[in-house]
């Protein structure tokens, strides 16, 4: 028996009382842009989500569940490294042809899981570059996940509104001809090179900012690509890929233990979900997606149920970040949008440090183990690193996961158990920042207003730092009630906090 493996038993005797089965199979899911309101247990009149509604119904469902950042890239990259991403630089939304961000012999929770004695795979969207300096889009694309403890991985290299549209198989752009290299820039290469700005009247999906360059598949794109042709896939085949290879992968490891990071497309721009989910919401296509990541989330259960894994699976959903409407194309997720409140009674969104921008649906089910219940305790996306090391017994080295605690008995929902006491929140870049502490909250922004859908409502204590607000959130869920000026010790205390967890080396 591997030590990794004692040491789980152990751990779960000391969480529970009582031995444990095996380890545990993990699997995280995470959507892209779901918003709190998004889902049906979270509250969503205006569409169905029958499976995460089972999901959560048989589980725990967080009212309290953050991802670190309000943007896709620096929440992935502190997901997997269990470190704020503002503590490294370029960790912003990554680029097309950007390198990798995290650097072979960096700990992640891949590395954890498999030191661990787990397969470890990562299919869906990466976004965390690949290669260095650049990627090698004809060559071997590393390094990228297999250098950082994943076994096996299949991807969508950036985002889809970035080019380009292909599939990275380990370390190789899959179906790539070599008499048709591919070609990935900054600038078209040359004047006759079709744009979304110089054949705008071509597009089926027409842009409202910054989609202008490429046009794939009928719709524009950030960068420029040329050749590649045998190797580009359709927007509307992503969800299905993403199911089909998740399964096969799953049933080659059907005898485990197993993790699985499954980061779905949905429901990011450019939102163009399957034909046979088309038109199945009154949403318009964001609502589509929406229903797409639910059947994306109900076939792994199908899968898991059917080689009899779910109550040895523990699986974990959540969101990189929350919600937004118009996010650069005209695909009449405004228009459409009725009574639907995709971030709750949160204010903000993607891109935003309010609440609306990372706190958003989070659910652990594991059959058996979890009781299905509501928590309110405090977790992180950050946190998994940390928790699931505790979980499968495995040591953290002290200077690694700098920013990740260990949250396992709160994500098992064991008796008394505790959240976090703090978080910290970042915008993209790490310009902004949030500090939740219990019930208060204080919103830093070095800009009155960033690229976000909710007014930011931070104008009364402005100082060197930037522009403060605070807030008490059981009264004020969409913080529009800045409370500084009626408790200057708090708002003092809070701030010499946020500044003490960004100077500091880790907070762990």
């Amino acid at each position: 028996m591997r030590l990794p493996i004692l040491a789980f038993l152990l751990s779960s005797f000391c969480l529970s009382g009582t031995f444990a089965a095996p380890p545990p199979n993990i699997i995280v899911i995470m959507a892209d842009d779901l918003g709190y309101g998004d889902l049906g247990c979270y509250g969503a009149k205006t569409l169905q989500t029958p499976n995460i509604d089972q999901l959560a119904a048989e589980g725990l469902r967080f009212t309290s569940g953050y991802c670190s950042a309000s943007t896709c890239t620096p929440t992935r990259f502190s997901f997997l490294t269990g470190t704020y991403a503002f503590r490294q630089k370029g960790t912003g939304v990554a680029p097309p042809n950007g390198p990798a961000l995290i650097q072979p012999g960096t700990t992640t929770i891949a590395s954890l899981m498999k030191q661990a004695g787990y397969a470890t795979a990562v299919i869906g969207k990466w976004h965390l570059g690949l290669g260095d300096p650049k990627p090698d889009w004809n060559g071997e694309l590393k390094p990228g996940p297999l250098e950082i403890g994943f076994d096996h991985c299949h991807l969508l290299p950036t985002t889809n509104d970035r080019v380009p549209q292909v599939y990275v198989h380990d370390h190789r752009v899959l179906n790539l001809d070599p008499k048709d290299p591919l070609w990935v820039g900054d600038k078209a290469p040359d004047e006759n090179h079709p744009t979304g700005i110089t054949h705008r009247s071509t597009l089926r999906m027409d842009w409202t900012h910054g989609h202008n360059g490429t046009i794939h598949n009928g719709i524009g794109r950030i960068g420029f690509y040329t050749g590649g042709m045998a190797a580009r896939f359709r927007d509307e085949d992503l969800a299905d890929e993403w199911v089909k290879r998740s399964n096969t992968w799953i049933e080659a490891h059907k005898d485990g233990p197993f993790f699985l990071f499954f980061a779905a497309h949905d429901i990011h721009v450019p939102r163009m979900p399957h034909e046979r989910f088309q038109g199945k919401t009154k949403l318009g296509f964001r609502g589509d997606c929406i229903v797409e990541f639910d059947w994306c989330v109900g076939e792994i259960m199908k899968t898991l149920d059917r080689l009899k894994l779910a109550e040895n699976t523990l699986i974990v959903l959540c969101s990189d970040n929350g919600p937004v409407l118009d996010d650069g194309y005209k695909d009449g997720a405004v228009e459409k949008l009725g009574s639907h409140q995709p971030a709750g009674a949160f204010s903000g969104g993607k891109y935003s440090v309010l609440e609306g921008g990372t706190r958003t649906p989070f659910i652990t089910r594991w059959k058996g183990r979890v009781q299905p219940g509501v928590s309110e305790q405090v977790v992180c996306t950050i946190d998994l690193a940390s928790s699931l090391a505790a979980l499968t017994g495995t040591a953290l080295p002290e200077t690694s996961c700098r920013d990740s605690i260990n949250v396992l008995p709160a994500l098992l929902g064991e008796p008394g158990a505790k959240g976090r006491d703090h978080l910290l929140q970042q915008d993209n870049n790490g310009v902004s920042f949030g500090l939740r502490m219990g019930d208060w909250k204080l919103v830093r922004h070095k800009k009155a207003k960033g690229k976000s859908q909710a007014v930011v409502s931070v104008k009364s204590h402005k100082d060197a730092e930037g522009l403060h607000a605070l807030y008490f959130l059981p009264d004020d869920p969409s913080e529009e009630n800045d409370l500084s000026a009626k408790n200057p010790e708090k708002m003092q205390a809070m701030i010499a906090k946020l500044d003490a967890l960004i100077a500091a080396d880790r907070s762990r």
